[in-house]
């Protein structure tokens, strides 16, 4: 026996006693042993006494006499229940009666535990700790019951149990019934619970269920429910079995949990791996697993897979114009268009297709978009190239309608390109590949329309990349070449300057501007071959100046790109000075649209290169449909008469007014004129009584290699043989002049 003060297990060094007792020669023996022992006694001699001490004083165990005049025992004992907070308090209630009535009386009041008075003070002791024990180990389980529900709570868990009996009696914890929507006093059972799962996943849940339960199997699921508050929530079910003494089925224990937001997340979570963010759409990872598996049931099957790539025209002109929000919501439009075009399905996802029978592969048919302002099209089964024509026809025709962006109105229109598994392809990288080359076939003939894939546009693309890879390395090999087209003004009959005009000598080839040029814009290469162009102009001014004395100035056709960069000024003068020739040597055009275009950002240019001596032509002037405003402000030298214009001179009065226009416009502004693509002595003869005397045309010369450009000069202009200088009006001024 441990001795006085000494602690048992977890219990108090000293535990405390509230002692209550009329008897005083019993109150004073008892405290005594119960000191003796190791308790901290306080004593009270009567039951309203022991209530008074209860509200100041918190003991850990109360022993109580039963027999007490005024208020005894039991009466004490049920008072003291009904306090807040003393409602598990251990109560030991001391009694010299031993019969069955008072002891049940005691525990009716609330007795924890009786023990017959006696002075067997070791007993007594022994009993005190017990109930200590008890009351500790009680409290303890009241707590971990109460952390548990609170973590169950908060995990929105609960538990149940099924009796396999005859009454097949189902209970629902606390915990449990929350998570359906219940409270702790409501009653739920079975029947009530498949109440609130749908009809269709309440069939799959009970054969499933009669399975597990034939097989003595654990259960696993989840079960979509609708609370009685109208909450679609999924509840987590697993349950275990258990088996009786002769090892038979019992029934099932188990948990069930609230798991709405774990599987809304998942299912976000699914949602942003397998579809578009903006437009909602199936993205590039889904169309692939779909287009794979529409390849696989159509090598199965025997039939054919239709992709079709469908790609906005001019979509970044909107893009750029209106912002990317504008360009956002275009997008999402043209998503909800083409989904009306096709038996779209966003339902069909991996591991699902298997199940759904043998035509199972017409759900993956959808739009999807693959990227920036393309989608793409999957029909997974389709009898030939006209169906796939028919849908491409719906997709323009859904086009047609303006949509609304940004607060504007916009028409878009689409170029939609055609590949057919198994002929144009056997993989998603085939089809998709040769789709594209139909889709950028239509772009090439004028956009909004469709093509499906053939071989020769195949071939096409093929040479437009092999011209690419070439174009890369002409510079390297010196393949650019300048061809030279003189200006000239008629009235002296001499040539007063030349245009550079840039060909590519492919071997015994002589590709035609128009032919890469735009290639070279497309791919970026135009700002190498533009710096080459401009030194090769300020060398081949040396040249002419050293052999016939030409002092005018080449002009080089720029992009606006180049006009952006701070280096351009710093560009020419180098090329300049590496040859010793004057800033004004070379001039520089740039054309109406160009400049129109990007006209705040090439302005800082214009001005910097006008302050080193290089003039300004504008190109192409008259077809630019802008204002005329930017002549009195930017510092411009020249204009040049669009050769649409000059064409139709002496035919159509309307040319000869817009002609008249431009001469007048740029006389009041003190610019010269020049027209280019005279190419009959009519035009020349008109624009010369007009008042335009600066020309540039086949009339005169087609561009012309260096060297043969001097034999022109010198066979042609020298000796006036040519009858553009024997016909124009004033010959011996001409002659004068020349001289």
């Amino acid at each position: 026996m441990p001795s006085p003060g000494q602690a048992i297990d977890d219990l108090p060094a000293r535990p405390r006693v509230l002692l209550v007792d009329d008897d005083e020669v019993n109150l004073l023996l008892t405290a005594a042993a119960l000191r003796e022992r190791g308790f901290e006694v306080t004593e009270a001699s009567s039951g309203s006494a022991a209530l008074t001490q209860l509200s100041t004083h918190a003991p850990d165990v109360v022993v109580l006499d039963a027999l007490m005049p005024e208020l005894d025992g039991f009466e004490t004992c049920s008072l003291l229940r009904a306090t807040p907070g003393f409602e598990s308090l251990p109560v030991l209630m001391l009694t010299g009666l031993d019969d069955e009535a008072s002891i049940n009386r005691a525990y009716q009041a609330g007795a924890t535990d009786f023990f017959v008075k006696s002075s067997q003070w070791s007993l007594l002791d022994g009993r005190l700790r017990y109930l200590l024990r008890s009351s500790r180990t009680r409290l303890e389980l009241e707590r971990s019951k109460a952390r548990l529900a609170r973590a169950q709570d908060l995990a929105r868990m609960g538990s149940f149990e099924w009796k396999r009996d005859t009454a097949g009696s189902f209970v629902i914890s606390a915990e449990g019934l929350r998570v359906f929507g219940r409270g702790p006093q409501d009653r739920l059972d079975f029947v009530g619970v498949m109440r609130m799962v749908p009809a269709d996943d309440r069939h799959v849940f009970l054969r499933r269920l009669r399975d597990v339960v034939a097989h003595t199997s654990v259960l696993i699921t989840d079960l979509p429910l609708t609370l009685p508050d109208g909450r679609q929530r999924v509840v987590h079910i697993e349950a275990e079995p258990e088996f009786n003494e002769q090892g038979l089925l019992n029934g099932y224990t188990g948990i069930l949990q609230d798991v709405t937001d774990r599987r809304q997340a998942e299912d976000r979570i699914r949602q942003l791996a397998h579809f578009d963010a903006l437009t909602g759409l199936p993205n590039r990872r889904q169309l692939i697993w779909r287009v794979e598996r529409a390849i696989e049931s159509a090598r199965r099957g025997g039939h054919e897979v239709g992709l079709l790539l469908i790609d906005l025209d001019r979509f970044k002109v909107i893009n750029d114009t209106l912002g990317h929000a504008a360009g956002d919501e275009l997008l999402i439009e043209v998503g909800r268009r083409l989904r009306s075009c096709v038996r779209h399905s966003d339902q069909i996802m991996e591991g699902v297709l298997e199940g759904l029978g043998n035509r199972s592969h017409r759900g993956l048919e959808a739009v999807g978009r693959l990227g920036g302002d393309e989608f793409v099209a999957l029909l997974p089964e389709v009898a030939d190239e006209r169906d796939a024509e028919r849908v491409a026809q719906r997709v323009l025709d859904a086009m047609r309608e303006p949509i609304f962006v940004g607060g504007q109105e916009c028409f878009v229109t689409a170029s939609v390109g055609i590949a057919l598994y198994p002929r144009d392809g056997q993989t998603m990288a085939d089809l998709l590949r040769n789709s594209d080359v139909a889709m950028y076939a239509v772009k090439s003939q004028g956009r909004n329309a469709s093509a499906v894939y053939s071989p020769q546009l195949a071939g096409h693309g093929k040479q437009k990349l092999e011209l690419e890879s070439a174009l890369h390395k002409a510079l390297e090999r010196n393949e650019i070449v300048l061809h030279y087209q003189p200006k000239i003004d008629v009235r002296a009959a001499r040539m007063v300057g030349a245009e550079a005009l840039m060909r590519w000598q492919r071997g015994n080839v002589l590709v035609p501007p128009a032919d890469f040029i735009p290639l070279a814009e497309e791919t970026g290469l135009i700002v190498p071959l533009s710096e080459w162009a401009l030194k090769e102009a300020a060398r081949q001014a040396k040249l002419w100046s050293l052999q016939f004395g030409f002092a005018d100035s080449i002009a080089v056709n720029l992009p606006s790109r180049l006009f952006e960069r701070t280096d351009l000024v710093e560009h020419i003068h180098q090329c300049v000075s590496a040859y010793g020739v004057p800033h004004r040597s070379i001039q520089l055009e740039i054309t109406e649209n160009n400049l129109m275009k990007d006209l705040q950002n090439v302005i800082p240019s214009l001005h910097r290169l006008n302050e080193v001596g290089v003039e300004i032509s504008i190109d192409d002037f008259g077809t630019g449909y802008s204002s005329l405003a930017y002549l009195t402000t930017l510092p411009i030298s020249e204009v040049k008469i669009d050769r649409t214009f000059v064409r139709d001179l002496g035919i159509t009065p309307q040319s000869s007014a817009v002609v008249t226009a431009i001469i007048a416009l740029a006389r009041a502004l003190g610019l010269r004129v020049i027209a280019e693509g005279v190419e009959t002595l009519r035009q020349m003869e008109v624009l010369h009584r007009l008042g335009c005397s600066l020309m540039q045309g086949f009339l005169f010369s087609k561009p012309l290699p260096p060297d043969e450009l001097e034999r022109w000069i010198a066979q042609t202009v020298l000796p006036r043989k040519a009858p553009w200088i024997t016909q124009a009006d004033g010959t011996a001024d001409l002659v004068r002049g020349q001289r």
